[in-house]
C-alpha cells in the first residue's frame, strides 16, 4: 500500500482536475448526484455531501488515505481501552459512558469497566429522581426549584449545549450555566434565584479548577449568607474524584459522583458531568441520549466508507483543510436552541486537533484543524452570509436542520426550512452574469447601470456545503450528531498523527495566570511583563 505522502501528493495532483469543475454543471450532467453523494441512517438523519467539490476518484483517494492511516483499527484500540492518549497513559473510553465497549473490558488497573460505569450511573439516576420528585430537597423541607451548574471548559459546554437544544424536552428544575470567572456571570445568574430553592453543582474533576472553584467559594458564601453554613451540604453537590477536596468544601461523598481519567472534559457530557441534562430531562431521556450515541459508534465501527458517516465527514475535512488550504469551518445550525453546538464543536475539535505536534514528537507535516465557527440561522445571514458568499475565502460549511420542529408553529418552521435550503443552493449554484444583466433589464435599469452593477451581483458560487437533514432534534439524535462529530474528530487527528485526547495548550496560560495573581495581590512588579503591569495597578490605585 502506498505511502501516506504519496496519497497525499495523488491528491493534490487530483485538485488540478477541478479547474473547469463547478457544482451547477455537474448536476445539470448527473441529475441523480444527491443519490451518489448522500447517505441515510434508518429514516431520521441524512448526511448530504453532494454539493462539494469531489468526484468519484476523489473519494476513492480520500478512502486510500483514511485505511492507510488505519483509522478503523485505531478505533477498534480505542473500544479495547489501549491508551490511545500516550503523552498522559490514559485509555479513551467515553464510547464506555453509552455502553459501547465489551461488558468484560477490564483495564490493566483491574477496573471492570462496564460495571463501573453502571454503578455510578445508577446513583446518578437515583438522585436526579430524588431531586425531580422533591424527595431529595433544600434545607427547609421544600423541593429545588433551579439548579445552577458551576464548570468550565468540557463541563459546561456540554452539558449547556445538550440542556439548550433539548429545551422543549424538559420536564424538571431549571437549569442554569456559570462557568467565566468573570464574578458578573454568577452574580447576573444568581440575581433572580432564591437560595433556598437552589442547587448549585460544581463540576471539577480535580476540584481545583480555579475558575470553578472561584465561582463555587462565591456560590457557597451566597448560600451561607441566606440559609447558614449547615445548608451547604444540601444545597451543593460535587461531579468530581476528589473526595477530601469535595467534603472540605462541605459535600458529603453521598453528594460527589466520580468519573475517570479516561473521560475527556470535552468527551465527558455522557458521564456525571451530564448530571444537569438528566436532572433536566429525566434518566429515560438521558437513556435515549445515549442510545443515539451508541447507534452512531456501531455506524462508524461497521459502515463501509461510502456509507460512513463519520469518515466520509473526516475525509470531507481532509480534503478542504490540506488540499484546498481552507482556513475554517463555519457550523450553522437552523435551530436557535441549537445555537451552543458551534461553541461545544470549537472546543471538540480545536482542543482535540489544534496540534502541531505528532504523537511521535515530530512536526506535524501540514496543517491540523482549522477554526470552527457559526451562529444560528438565520441570524448568520444578515451577519456573515456575506463573506460565504461573495468574500475572497472559500469556507466550507455544515448546515443542520430539522424536518420537524419542536416546537407548535410549523409555518415559521417553513420560513427556517426554506432559508436553509436555498442559502445551500446559492452558495453551490451561484447565479451567472447573464441571468442578473436579463434581471435587471426586465426592471427597466439602463444598459449604462446594468453593466456597472452585475459584479457586484456576480455570485460565483461552486462552494462546498453539507446537509445534516434530521427528522426532529430529539434526545436521540442530538446523541448521534454529537458522537457523530466525536468520531469525525477522531478520524482526522489519527491521519494527522496528533494526540486528540490531550490539551497541553490550556496548561501555560493557566501557570502564568497564577503567578500574575500573585503580582496582582501583592503588588508586586510582575517581571513577565512589567511595563503592562505598572499601567493596569496605576489604573486600580
Amino acid at each position: 500500500m502506498a505511502s501516506m505522502e504519496v496519497l497525499w501528493g495523488d491528491l493534490l495532483r487530483h485538485r488540478g482536475e477541478f479547474e473547469q469543475f463547478h457544482l451547477k454543471k455537474a448536476f445539470d450532467e448527473d441529475p441523480y448526484r444527491f443519490n451518489r453523494y448522500s447517505i441515510e441512517m434508518d429514516g431520521l438523519l441524512t448526511l448530504d455531501y453532494s454539493r462539494h467539490r469531489i468526484t468519484d476518484k476523489t473519494l476513492f483517494l480520500l478512502e486510500t488515505l483514511l485505511e492507510t492511516a488505519e483509522v478503523r483499527e485505531r478505533f477498534s484500540d480505542l473500544l479495547a481501552g489501549k491508551p490511545l492518549n500516550a503523552t498522559e497513559g490514559r485509555s479513551v473510553l467515553h464510547p464506555a459512558l453509552r455502553g459501547s465497549v465489551a461488558e468484560d473490558l477490564t483495564l490493566d488497573n483491574g477496573q471492570v469497566v462496564a460495571k463501573d460505569v453502571a454503578v455510578v450511573k445508577a446513583r446518578l439516576y437515583a438522585f436526579a429522581k430524588g431531586v425531580r420528585a422533591g424527595s431529595i430537597c433544600g434545607a427547609d423541607g421544600q423541593p429545588f426549584r433551579d439548579i445552577v451548574n458551576l464548570g468550565i471548559g468540557g463541563s459546561d459546554l456540554g452539558p449547556r449545549m445538550v440542556c439548550h437544544a433539548l429545551q422543549g424536552w424538559q420536564d424538571g428544575p431549571r437549569v442554569h450555566f456559570v462557568s467565566n470567572v468573570d464574578g458578573a456571570h454568577l452574580g447576573d445568574c444568581l440575581k433572580g434565584l432564591d437560595p433556598a430553592r437552589t442547587l448549585i453543582l460544581v463540576a471539577s474533576k480535580s476540584f481545583t479548577t480555579q475558575e470553578t472553584m472561584a465561582n463555587a467559594m462565591a456560590a457557597r458564601r451566597w448560600i451561607v449568607r441566606s440559609l447558614g453554613k449547615e445548608a451547604v451540604g444540601t444545597h451543593f453537590a460535587a461531579l468530581s474524584t476528589n473526595r477530601q477536596a469535595v467534603e472540605e468544601f462541605g459535600i458529603g461523598a453521598d453528594r460527589m459522583f466520580e468519573f475517570w481519567d479516561w473521560v475527556g472534559g470535552r468527551f465527558s457530557v455522557w458521564s456525571a458531568i451530564g448530571l444537569p441534562v438528566i436532572l433536566a430531562l429525566g434518566p429515560e431521556r438521558f437513556e435515549d441520549f445515549l442510545a443515539g450515541a451508541r447507534t452512531m459508534d456501531q455506524h462508524f465501527a461497521k459502515a463501509s466508507f461510502r456509507q460512513n458517516m463519520p469518515m466520509i465527514m473526516a475525509a470531507l475535512g481532509l480534503w478542504y483543510r490540506n488540499v484546498w488550504a481552507c482556513g475554517s469551518l463555519a457550523v450553522l445550525p437552523y435551530d436557535q436552541r441549537f445555537d451552543d453546538f458551534t461553541a461545544f464543536l470549537q472546543q471538540l475539535e480545536m482542543e482535540s486537533n489544534g496540534k502541531s505536534v505528532r504523537m511521535d514528537g515530530r512536526p506535524v507535516s501540514r496543517p491540523s484543524v482549522p477554526v470552527i465557527w457559526g451562529s444560528a440561522g438565520t441570524n448568520g445571514q444578515h451577519a456573515f452570509f456575506q463573506s460565504l458568499h461573495q468574500g475572497s475565502d472559500m469556507v466550507p460549511c455544515d448546515f443542520l436542520v430539522a424536518a420537524k420542529p419542536n416546537h407548535a408553529d410549523d409555518a415559521q418552521h417553513q420560513l427556517l426550512l426554506a432559508n436553509c435550503l436555498a442559502q445551500i443552493d446559492a452558495l453551490a449554484f451561484g447565479r451567472d452574469t447573464g441571468i442578473i444583466s436579463e434581471q435587471m433589464a426586465q426592471q427597466g435599469a439602463s444598459e449604462a447601470d446594468i453593466e456597472r452593477l452585475t459584479p457586484h451581483r456576480h455570485f460565483a458560487g461552486n462552494r462546498p456545503s453539507t446537509l445534516l437533514l434530521y427528522e426532529q432534534l430529539t434526545p436521540n439524535m442530538l446523541g448521534r450528531l454529537i458522537a457523530l462529530y466525536e468520531h469525525k474528530v477522531f478520524a482526522q487527528g489519527i491521519v494527522w498523527g496528533v494526540n486528540s485526547f490531550d490539551q497541553w495548550g490550556v496548561e501555560l496560560g493557566k501557570d502564568m495566570a497564577h503567578h500574575l495573581l500573585q503580582s496582582l495581590q501583592s503588588g508586586e512588579k510582575s517581571e513577565s511583563d512589567p511595563a503592562i503591569f505598572h499601567r493596569l495597578m496605576a489604573y486600580r490605585s
